[in-house]
């Protein structure tokens, strides 16, 4: 990647700052009360800086777009200094917002406080058990090796989770 190429990648992530770091949720669930606290949903990868980050994003536009209550974050294991940029392209080609923040090491408190954590093929030997539901997506292509491959299965998962999610949080009919 040529240093214009870097800068110009540098210059569009500082510019989606505001969009990323404000907190995403999503509006209440049909007959859930205002004051229902968000679900936490917790999304890692090895490096925090592709599959991740490409489940997340997916999830937050989808939970939204379901009006699920969600806060939803990700988290490396061995975290990346920064957010591979082709998955910051892909995704501003796709109107959505790339996170400008630097990818971070998961915490014991992450894993404490989500209500589910969806972990991308990461070793979580020597972490803390998460408090909520633990879900293993061990399967997906690497983002480096194949990411058409990679980028589908992830959609694919998302749009499943989501759909689980709002059946979930749809009352029963009489």
């Amino acid at each position: 990647m040529t240093m214009a190429s870097r800068r110009g990648v540098l210059v569009l992530l500082v510019g989606m700052i505001t969009a990323w770091t404000a907190p995403i949720e999503g509006g209440p669930t049909q007959g859930t009360p205002a004051s229902t606290p968000p679900r936490q949903v917790l999304f890692l990868c090895p490096h925090g800086a592709a599959k991740s980050v490409l489940a997340s994003t997916y999830f937050r536009q989808l939970a939204k777009e379901r009006g699920l209550n969600v806060l939803v974050t990700f988290a490396g294991t061995e975290p990346d200094a920064v957010v591979a940029p082709v998955v910051a392209a892909h995704l501003t080609r796709q109107g959505l917002a790339a996170p400008t923040s630097a990818p971070r090491k998961v915490t014991a408190q992450d894993l404490a406080q989500a209500d589910l954590v969806v972990s991308l093929g990461c070793d979580l030997a020597g972490l803390p058990k998460p408090k909520g539901t633990l879900r293993t997506w061990d399967e997906i292509p690497s983002p480096s090796a194949n990411f058409a491959a990679a980028d589908d299965a992830i959609r694919s998962r998302v749009i499943a989770l989501v759909d689980e999610l709002a059946r979930q949080a749809t009352p029963a009919k009489p």
